[in-house]
């Protein structure tokens, strides 16, 4: 055949390939979620192989194999005990409190490494919502708003770096960014879920920290999300959230979940010159993991061409479960 442009020709070696690739992985890349509890034990989680609910003193040392890995950041998610959980959330600005007990001695132990938290009403409710339910369940919006800057501001004095609202409130990020700002803290980044939909990919992570929506009353209780969180079939509207985001002061853009909104994560790169995250929620990462079991797949490859996918749609970062195996494998490559 007389082919004037033959691609195969660039992808003959495997040097010819590495010269002419587009995207690439690096440990840095990954933000470690991890779970922390008030418990003498470290508590595996069923529903999400090889994640724990960590011990202070667990979550130290996890933390710092994490650094050795290369990952340069975490994210923490407290599982509060029952009796600490209200209707207003209170405990989320308890300056004694899981998570600012636990960043102080992160920073204490490993100073270097970049701490973000979750700001959300969800993990101290006693109704499993991210913000406030009415008498009428109804999550109300302006109200909740008052407790997350409240937290922000804990978590900032007890020493964490970035800010991660995940509650979905119209007009959080502005007001916290006020917050933090008059409160001394203008350093304190604020990485916003900004695209962040009403998924069932949440289900592990809401197991992890018993934070799922329920009724322990007469209180009506929305059994999901949807009023708050987007809804799995807008794309457009995620341009919206970003725009309101970078206008009220967020340094880092979030889409959540990321393997199934792919097409979101690209659009924002075309809208936005901010940094860019994906979540590579609790489902994806259970369900590469219980293929993984059954021998049905190749772990390591799916895991590297599941993160390099969110590379390719225009993620600078990446929350991942997957963090420290995929820093390992990385390693091992180079």
């Amino acid at each position: 055949m007389e082919l004037t442009y033959r691609p195969r020709r660039l992808r003959r070696t495997p040097a010819l390939r590495s010269m002419v690739r587009e995207n690439s992985l690096a440990a840095s890349d990954f933000i470690y979620p991890l779970f922390v509890h008030e418990g003498n034990d470290i508590e595996q989680i069923v529903a999400m192989p090889g994640a724990n609910r960590w011990t202070l003193d667990g979550l130290v040392e996890e933390v710092i194999r994490a650094w050795n890995l290369g990952i340069r950041c975490v994210v923490l998610f407290p599982k509060v005990d029952d009796a600490l959980k209200t209707e207003a959330g209170e405990e989320c600005f308890n300056e004694n409190g899981l998570i600012p007990k636990a960043i102080r001695r992160l920073k204490k132990e490993l100073p270097e490494m970049t701490i973000m938290t979750d700001v959300a009403l969800d993990p101290y409710s006693i109704d499993g919502h991210d913000g406030i339910v009415s008498a009428e369940g109804i999550v109300l919006n302006d109200e909740t708003i008052e407790n997350l800057c409240k937290q922000a501001i804990v978590q900032a004095e007890a020493g964490a770096d970035l800010i991660g609202p995940s509650d979905m409130m119209d007009g959080r990020v502005g007001a916290i960014r006020e917050s933090l700002d008059d409160e001394g803290f203008e350093n304190v980044g604020i990485i916003s879920y900004t695209a962040k939909y009403s998924s069932a990919y949440y289900g592990p992570f809401r197991e992890a920290l018993d934070s799922a929506p329920r009724s322990l009353n007469e209180k009506p209780i929305p059994k999901d999300k949807s009023t708050y969180q987007m809804d799995p079939a807008n794309a457009r509207e995620a341009i919206t959230e970003a725009q309101l985001d970078e206008q009220e002061g967020s340094d880092i853009l979030m889409v959540k979940p990321g393997l199934a909104y792919l097409d979101i994560i690209y659009r924002l790169r075309q809208e936005s010159e901010l940094p860019i995250a994906a979540y590579n929620v609790s489902g994806e990462y259970s369900m590469i993991k219980a293929a993984a079991e059954k021998g049905w797949i190749d772990e390591r490859s799916v895991v590297l061409e599941t993160l390099l996918s969110f590379k390719r749609a225009g993620a600078d970062l990446i929350l991942t479960y997957h963090a420290c195996d995929a820093a390992a494998w990385l390693k091992k490559v180079e």
